[in-house]
């Protein structure tokens, strides 16, 4: 997940000048906080124990972070390799992103895991969970690139509840994009697009802050072999930290965005695509999973929870060592920037 920050000699005084001058004047592109009928902060459709850790205090990132932190972060494995990150919404549902699920729409060729700090050092308190059902959006991919990237599984068992295992909140569909508010992604993926995640393969953490989705759409633009058209849509969040270079790269597909609101924590966004995690560093785009809340609740209420006398048994969690071959499920070059690695952080550096 981490990357070096782009360096070099950056432009001349006077560019720089210009360039602070009209990056100043693109604040107003930044999106706004607003939450719609409420003062105290956004209600909350979960459970009341939700978002809440074991770990109290501010964890500065983009390297490891520390056991306990994330415990709603999940793992998707695919016939037994891990391919994508998840997050844990209740005892029997976790949701991840739908283009995770390419090569397979048959619920028993995945598993997730639940409880883990360290891929390659499970715990005792770490679970390694069947899949039940697998609910992927019907508009994934229909009319523009990734649209509706969002999917819904249902456990066979419900999850046993821990300091390492807990839920996080959803958001209420009213919430809008936060101002300058920063917030986290975590995941298991590449530290570069050539780098595979080093023994023991800890969990990554880094900050990031949203920036307006017509701002990173006029940045962005698909390859000159692609037929395909830029689109950051309502359902769609954009986020990056180019200052200190960190960003989601191949593997953290599907994992949580997260944002701390009056001592909860809230899943605001499911890594989906991005620019290369490479120089220059440039924004992510996340599924924004508050628009998709009545496509959540419909899907729970239209599945009752398993007969337990129908899942199979329950089987060890694994010890994961090799992560080269995660596969094509998250694809970062799909993307580039359009602007030039100083003038973003210079964008980030005056907003």
């Amino acid at each position: 997940m981490e990357i070096t920050a782009a360096k070099g000699s950056g432009p001349g005084w006077k560019v720089a000048c210009t360039l602070a001058v009209v990056l100043l004047c693109l604040h107003s592109l930044l999106p706004h906080t607003k939450v719609a009928g409420t003062t105290d902060g956004p209600p909350v459709s979960a459970v009341s124990s939700c978002g809440k850790t074991a770990v109290t205090g501010r964890i500065t990132g983009g390297k490891n972070t520390v056991d306990k932190h994330w415990p709603w972060q999940a793992g998707l494995l695919y016939q037994g390799t891990f391919i994508c990150g998840a997050s844990l919404i209740s005892d029997y549902w976790v949701i991840s992103a739908a283009h995770c699920f390419q090569m397979s729409h048959k619920p028993s060729d995945y598993k997730i895991l639940l409880g883990y700090y360290q891929l390659e050092k499970p715990t005792s308190y770490s679970q390694l969970a069947a899949v039940y059902r697998l609910f992927i959006h019907a508009d994934y991919n229909k009319r523009y690139f990734q649209e509706s990237d969002i999917t819904l599984l249902q456990l066979y068992h419900p999850a046993k509840f821990s300091d390492s295992i807990r839920t996080v909140c959803l958001p209420e569909a009213n919430i809008q994009s936060l101002d300058l508010i920063f917030c986290w992604i975590t995941g298991w993926g590449m530290v570069t697009e050539q780098e595979f995640l080093p023994t023991p393969k800890t969990l990554q953490e880094a900050e990031v802050g949203f920036l307006d989705n017509s701002f990173c759409e006029s940045i962005l633009k698909p390859p000159e072999t692609s037929n395909q058209t830029i689109a950051i849509k309502d359902g769609m969040l954009c986020a990056a930290d180019s200052l200190t270079g960190k960003s989601v790269c191949r593997g953290d597909s599907g994992g949580p965005l997260v944002c701390k609101l009056n001592d909860t924590w809230y899943l605001m966004g499911l890594s989906s695509f991005s620019t290369p995690c490479e120089k220059p560093i440039g924004p992510s785009i996340f599924t924004k999973v508050s628009y998709y809340n009545q496509w959540i609740s419909e899907k729970q209420k239209s599945s009752p929870n398993p007969d337990p006398s129908t899942a199979p048994a329950e089987e060890k969690p694994p010890a994961l060592f090799n992560l080269n071959s995660l596969g094509n499920v998250h694809k970062p070059r799909s993307f580039l920037v359009l602007v030039a690695s100083q003038t973003f952080l210079l964008l980030l550096i005056f907003l």
